[in-house]
């Protein structure tokens, strides 16, 4: 199994097989990316990330995101819509962290696993990240391909 070392954080193997999509997390499946939050004791940690990534509604946006903040066996949705979340079992398969650490997992559009962070990660890490992910990068095309059929339709 293949694991990369970037960013201060584990990215996960996209093609290893071992890893499924997470089933408590299914409506988001093809439609969003979903980053999961788990804030430490005392929420600093936790708050910093929920900032830093809420500072930048537009490209949550763009990247068609869901942020979930699960504390206290309870599901908040921080941004993006969400509806009857089961914070154990989505914890469950997450694995879920040490009571009182803060994790963070992002989860593709395919419903896997694609990072996994101990410490908040920069705004800029996370669309970097995302922006470097094959359906993302189709999505990025695709939307270059529709400006500029608009564009000549204009002209």
């Amino acid at each position: 199994m293949s694991k990369m070392l970037l960013y201060g954080a584990t990215k996960v193997d996209e093609g290893n097989s071992a890893y499924s999509a997470i089933a408590s997390l299914e409506q988001f499946q093809w439609r969003n990316r979903v980053l999961v939050v788990f804030p430490d004791k005392g929420n600093a940690r936790g708050a910093r990330q929920e900032n830093q990534l809420l500072a930048n509604r537009d490209a949550l946006q763009d990247r068609d995101m869901v942020i979930l903040k699960i504390a206290g066996g309870s599901v908040r949705v921080l941004f993006g819509a969400g509806k009857n979340l089961d914070a154990a079992a989505i914890a469950g398969e997450l694995g879920d962290p040490p009571t009182g650490e803060f994790a963070a997992f992002l989860v593709g559009k395919d419903g896997t696993v694609k990072l996994k962070v101990s410490e908040p990660i920069s705004s800029g890490e996370l669309f970097a990240i995302i922006d470097s992910m094959p359906v993302r990068a189709a999505e990025i095309a695709s939307d270059k391909q529709q400006t500029s059929e608009e564009s000549e339709k204009r002209d």
